[in-house]
């Protein structure tokens, strides 16, 4: 196969792709890169009012799709957790135009995954990357984007964006992992005493406060719970960030369109829900995605964004548990630093090398992070 054999295509929306056709690329099967999650934002009204234009790349051999690149125009850069707001002001303050420029991401979703989807079955992978790159930096250069920025990319996706000259920017995250454990106490005598002790005493001044919780997937949840979830989650946004970047619609679709990739963890005290928590699963990763409550507990948030799903990895055999950016607290309670990254193309030689030049000091910094984080793991050691 060669390049004169394909068609590559610029997509303003997922609509005239088949959910069908786009998730055969999906090979790790991610919740968040099916098309009903992708699509899904987009008939919601999640996308353009936050300035995610969708300008996705296809490529097709013999009308057939064989590959895509999920890539959006942004216009600011909110919901993409791979902070560069003071890069768009220095670039802006030396008189150029940051906005918009172009990401591949999943929006508001720091996950890792493949953005490069190629059916490696029915065509030349190594190609099909190449084409999808040289074709995205052509179409940058036409529009004059300033820059483009593909986040949380798989290893293997990173790989081939610094082959190709991207710059490269390392980040963390914190990430459970089931070690084969039985169940949660299971998980607790893995830890030091005093860990394990804080663990079981934030989980009793839970259970104390006379919380039941209830763990529902997509298909169990109702259009109230969704409704009571939504305003927990508003709430959360309202207080920290200004407005919801989710519509309620958009939750609802997920219990209809991928009701096995949905989980909401509700608590009710004295009949009443109080809190919830709402997470995504694939066939071996729970992610753990939003928060919110009515009212403070003691140690609710931990029990359900941390215990509960922990516990929830365990019972179904799951590998890892994605709670999300941010958090050293996460530490004592099991969960390990994990490298992210993300990769940059910039247009301007002169800004790129200053970019360059940051990102070899900021790796450094980012490396002795991690390892001092390493020094403080709460489990045993070994003899």
């Amino acid at each position: 196969m060669t390049a004169s054999n394909l068609t590559i295509k610029h997509q303003q929306s997922l609509g005239g792709i088949t959910p069908e056709q786009w998730n055969n690329l999906n090979i790790q099967q991610n919740p968040f890169l099916q098309h009903e999650f992708l699509y899904g934002l987009e008939t919601t009204n999640c996308l353009e009012p936050e300035g995610w234009l969708p300008r996705h790349i296809t490529v097709e051999a013999e009308g057939e799709l064989v590959a895509a690149l999920p890539l959006y125009l942004r216009t600011n850069s909110y919901g993409e957790f791979v902070f560069d707001w003071a890069w768009a002001d220095a670039y802006e303050r030396a008189g150029g135009n940051y906005y918009p420029k172009l990401v591949s991401a999943i929006p508001f979703t720091p996950v890792r995954g493949q953005r490069l989807l190629v059916n490696g079955d029915k065509t030349d992978a190594t190609l099909i990357r190449d084409l999808i790159i040289k074709q995205l930096l052509e179409s940058a250069e036409s529009a004059n984007i300033s820059s483009f920025h593909c986040l949380f990319p798989a290893d293997d996706d990173s790989q081939v964006f610094k082959e190709h000259d991207f710059l490269a920017r390392k980040g963390f995250q914190f990430h459970w992992h089931n070690k084969g454990y039985r169940d949660f106490q299971d998980f607790l005598d893995s830890l030091t005493s005093k860990k394990r002790k804080q663990i079981l005493r934030e989980r009793k001044q839970s259970i104390e406060s006379g919380v039941e919780v209830e763990v529902l997937s997509g298909a169990e949840i109702s259009d109230s719970q969704w409704h009571t979830f939504y305003d927990f989650y508003c709430s959360t946004f309202h207080k920290r960030w200004g407005n919801p970047r989710l519509t309620l619609d958009f939750f609802k679709l997920l219990s209809d369109k991928m009701p096995s990739s949905t989980l909401l963890i509700l608590a009710k005290k004295d009949g009443n829900y109080v809190a919830g928590a709402f997470a995504m699963l694939s066939k071996d990763t729970l992610y753990g995605r939003h928060w919110g409550c009515s009212r403070q507990l003691p140690f609710l948030h931990f029990e359900l964004c941390y215990y509960q799903t922990i516990d929830y990895c365990i019972k179904n055999g799951l590998q890892t548990l994605d709670a999300g950016v941010q958090g050293e607290h996460k530490l004592s309670r099991g969960f390990d630093p994990v490298p992210t990254w993300s990769c940059h193309w910039i247009k301007h030689e002169g800004f790129r090398d200053v970019i360059e030049n940051f990102l070899v000091r900021e790796t450094k910094e980012i490396d002795f992070y991690i390892d001092e984080l390493n020094k403080h793991l709460p489990y045993k050691i070994k003899e």
